[in-house]
């Protein structure tokens, strides 16, 4: 079994990586070739943790395996990151594990590779604006995956804490871009495509707000409650999403399909649009809104590539079960 650690994973994985593994697997869980298991979270009752597991088998790729991890609220205190994931991978024909890989990093990876995807191909290719609504660890992620899809000039910003905006202004400049701070009514009428990556349980973008031809990526923390943008501009888009049947209970889409504004047969998944057996976007005027759950597929398929890429440069610890 070979073990890449976090840092060695942090190391070997890149964006332009990512990217394709998850768009690869996307087009497999189109077609039926790939699937996920059922998901386990809980609440385990010590240090207010939540624990959990996501899993699946790619046929596709031949890639099996899950993704254990959680969060740990205390962890900062601890000088550790509050979010901690590991990836293990076994052999599809004879079920030996065959990879341990830190799963931190690669989980920001893999959730700003679905955006990314998501406005490569349902955003208006004259985007020139982005809006980041949120400023956390992940929002840095975002940008700079979305910057390579699109010539965005500028970006604009709002978050709950607007001391943050600081980090991420950095980022944004450190990329060539313009950054600007403004309120969310401004923001919607400025951007071209937003990206929403909070925990947010109340709606942060009306529907009123959303100009024309505008593309949304909501890709904030996922749970039963999780609301980032109002249920009305939810039904008013054309809907997308990673996996349908996640998306609808408890990603972006739970409270349009549950109060009957949104039906479920109405929301696409991204693999049809990579696939060509969707046509994505039909009009420089439609709003588009991608609704990325995360899903443990895209796990598995960035840690298949990251196996790859130390395999192939001979690096990892090989270890005997």
């Amino acid at each position: 079994m070979l073990i890449v650690s976090e840092e060695r994973a942090s190391e070997l994985m890149t964006e332009t990586a990512g990217f394709a593994a998850v768009e690869a697997v996307f087009a497999a869980m189109s077609r039926g070739e790939a699937y996920n298991f059922p998901v386990i979270r809980e609440a385990i009752g010590h240090a207010d943790a939540l624990y959990g597991f996501k899993s699946g088998f790619d046929r596709a790729g031949l890639t099996l395996g899950l993704k254990s991890g959680g969060y740990w609220p205390g962890n900062m205190a601890r000088g550790l990151p509050n979010h901690q994931s590991t990836v293990f991978l076994f052999d599809p024909d004879t079920g030996r594990p065959t990879a341990m890989v830190g799963g931190n990093h690669l989980t920001a990876i893999r959730t700003a590779a679905a955006s990314a995807i998501s406005i490569q191909y349902l955003s208006r290719s004259d985007s020139r604006t982005l809006g980041m609504v949120g400023a956390g660890h992940q929002s840095h992620f975002q940008v700079r995956a979305a910057a390579a899809q699109r010539s965005f000039e500028r970006v604009v910003a709002w978050n709950f804490h607007p001391e943050m905006l600081d980090g991420l202004e950095k980022t944004v400049r450190g990329l060539g871009l313009d950054f600007e701070r403004l309120e969310q009514p401004e923001l919607c009428q400025a951007a071209d495509v937003i990206i929403t990556i909070t925990s947010s349980q109340d709606p942060l973008l009306m529907a009123d707000w959303i100009k024309p031809g505008t593309h949304l990526a909501c890709m904030g923390t996922d749970t039963r409650g999780k609301m980032e943008v109002d249920k009305h501009l939810v039904a008013a888009a054309s809907v997308f999403t990673d996996e349908i049947a996640q998306s609808v209970t408890i990603g972006e889409t739970q409270h349009a399909v549950g109060d009957g504004l949104l039906a479920k047969d109405a929301i696409t998944s991204i693999g049809d649009v990579i696939n060509g057996t969707h046509e994505g976007r039909t009009s420089p005027e439609q709003v588009t809104l991608f609704d990325g759950t995360g899903v443990g597929l895209q796990d598995l398929a960035v840690a298949r590539a990251v196996v790859d890429i130390a395999l192939d440069q001979g690096v990892g610890q090989r270890v005997d079960l």
